[in-house]
Formats: C-alpha cells, structure tokens, sequence
C-alpha cells in the first residue's frame, strides 16, 4: 500500500482552491497544512480541506514535518521571492503555478535555482493536460506528417476579480502574455519541438476594465492581441487572444497543419459560464483532416463529469496532480521543467515588448 503523501498549499484563491478539490479526489494525496494570509480565501479553503492545519507564514508551513510536497498557487509577482525562500529553506518537490515570475530581470534568479535545487520543480502548465488537447498532442505528428504552421485561438471572459486586485496591473501580473499566455506558448514549444527564434505582436487594452480604478489608478492590463512566434526549426506560431468574446461556443480553438493534413483541437469554456437556456455545453473535440484522401473526421472527447466540477480547466487540474504525484513517489521527471516555465514567461514579456514597440524580438 502506498504511502499518502502530503502536501503544503501556500494561497487559496480561485485557482487554490481549484487545486484543493482535485486532490481530494486523488488517491493516495491529502492537503496537510495550508498558509493563506486573506482570512476570507482561508475559510473557503477550510470548507474544501477541512482536516489541514492553517498556518501563519511561509515559515511556520515550511516547519511542517510531514510535508512530501509543496503546491504554490500565490499571486504572480509573489512567485519568484517564495520560490527562493523554499529553495533556501525547504527544497521538496515543488508543483509551481505559472507564471514562473513576472520581472525580465527575475531571470538570473531563475537560472541560480535551476543549478541547486536539489529536488524535482513542475510549472503548472494545464492546459498540456485538457482531454482534448492532450488528444490534439498525442495525434499532431501523424496527422500532420509534421507540422508546419500552428494556430492557438482563445476567445474568452475578461479576467474575474481576484483578491486584491492584483490581476489588473501589469506590474503585478507581468503583463496579459505573461500571466494568460504563457500555457499558449508552453504549448507552441511542447507541440513543434523547437525553440522560439523571433516574436511579432500586436496587442492592447480594447474594451475591458476601462471604466474601473484601484486606489486612484486605472486598470492597464491588456484584453485582446495577435503573436507571431518563428520557431528554429522553421515552423510558424500564431496567438489569437480575445477577452471579451465569452459568448462563443468553445474557448480555445488549436490547429496545425502540415504537409499530410490537419488537426484541430475545441474546447469549451468553464462549464458554469455557459448560458442554461442552451442545455447542456459542448463536448470537447478533435478534428482530423487529412489531404489525401480528403475528410475530416471528428472526435468527441468528454471529460468526467466529477473533474468539471472540481475546476475550470477540463479536468486538466486532476491529471496533472496525477502525473506530479509519481514523480514525487519518484517516478520519472517532472513534464514541465524550471526551463520549460521561464521559456514561457520569456516568450511572453517578447511579445509585450513587440506590442508596445511595433518591432519584432530576437530571442
């Protein structure tokens, strides 16, 4: 019989708590001791994780002696401080929301962890994990005989409220391709196997939170653009982003084509913001299409009813647990490296760069 392994959960907002529901249904794995400093997100967790010891700091949690793993689910520009004071402190296998931080300058503080952190860090990337896009994955090389051009298309809701309101500003999100984009280009490089060369945007705040202040200052988190990624081997990327379009039937359309066919992957948004009038929301599907002999065939791929209601994300939540779960039993190596994360979060601030100067970046 295996061992239950523990986890220490430092913030409980929204997506904490998303976190919270989908451990519990995990076998093996239960929520040991909890620090969230808002008293409000606090009892919110209690009610998901009523048997975890709250603490006071970051400290006390680390103090913990059961703990097998620790979970970091805390507003981004807190990431990079709290990632070096367990690195410091406490260095156990580490399940990291992205983004991995926020600041270009916070890079080489980066690379000084990667070279000493002695124990396994995964950077929660979950859109990898979503049913279908996990399909879309799995089916892109023969489907695609190797892809040449890849489309992430992601027509959505405007950022919820969060506590504090941190999400409104890029200084404490790192900018909308940052905190939002960063999954979209963990994807890119995962799905064409290449390294990004050079980034084209254009991007800017449209139409949300305009009419919104905070302490005399006005929202300047952007709400929609358009990014071109060259990769090294000669593939094209593009990023469609559009906050302000939650009516549509799916939220994240994916496709990459190449010299056989076609794939495309759909997926529906959060089931609880689909209109009731409508029934039931889309099933998530794959489409393949190929050249020869032409006809596209379409897939559905339902995801558990129980991991809809535990999160926002497809089910993806779980899985990913699942997976991060055995490399801290130590099977195998985490999916998405410290490496893989600060890619990401680089290709991002490239593309607020490209946005806000009109030039395309070198990477």
């Amino acid at each position: 019989m295996q061992k239950t392994l523990n986890y220490g959960v430092i913030g409980c907002g929204m997506m904490g708590r998303e976190h919270l529901r989908n451990i519990a249904l995990l076998d093996g794995a239960r929520v040991h001791a909890i620090f969230e400093p808002d008293s409000e997100m606090a009892a919110r967790a209690q009610e998901i994780a009523p048997d975890a010891v709250f603490v006071e700091s970051i400290n006390d949690l680390l103090a913990e002696p059961d703990l097998d793993c620790l979970l970091v689910v805390s507003p981004n520009y807190l990431h990079i401080d709290q990632l070096e004071e367990i690195a410091q402190s406490r260095p156990l296998p580490l399940l990291m929301e992205k983004p991995l931080y926020t600041d270009p300058d916070h890079a080489a503080r980066i690379d000084a962890i990667k070279t000493t952190y002695p124990a396994p860090i995964w950077i929660a990337m979950e859109y990898r994990y979503m049913p279908p896009v996990a399909k879309f994955l799995e089916q892109l090389e023969q489907a695609t005989g190797g892809v040449k051009m890849l489309t992430i298309r992601e027509h959505r809701f405007p950022f919820l409220t969060k506590v504090g309101d941190w999400n409104r500003f890029n200084h404490k999100t790192g900018g909308t391709l940052v905190e939002k984009c960063c999954h979209f280009f963990d994807l890119m490089r995962f799905a064409l196997k290449s390294d990004p060369v050079r980034v084209m945007a254009s991007a800017g705040q449209a139409v949300n939170h305009l009419d919104e202040t905070y302490d005399g200052e006005v929202p300047d988190i952007w709400d929609s653009g358009y990014v071109i990624v060259d990769f090294a081997n000669g593939a094209r990327a593009m990023l469609e982003l559009c906050m302000f379009a939650e009516g549509a039937r799916f939220q994240e359309e994916l496709s990459a084509v190449g010299p056989k066919g076609k794939i495309e992957a759909q997926v529906p948004g959060p089931g609880r913001f689909w209109p009731e009038h409508l029934g039931a929301p889309p099933t998530p599907q794959v489409v393949i299409s190929p050249r020869n002999p032409p006809g596209p065939v379409a897939l559905e791929i339902p995801v558990e009813d129980r991991l809809l209601q535990a999160g926002d994300h497809n089910g993806s939540t779980f899985y990913q647990h699942q997976k991060f779960l055995a490399v801290v039993r130590g099977e195998g190596q985490a999916d998405v490296s410290l490496e893989d994360g600060a890619w990401a979060v680089r290709m991002g601030h490239a593309a607020q760069k490209s946005a806000r100067t009109g030039a395309s970046v070198i990477l």
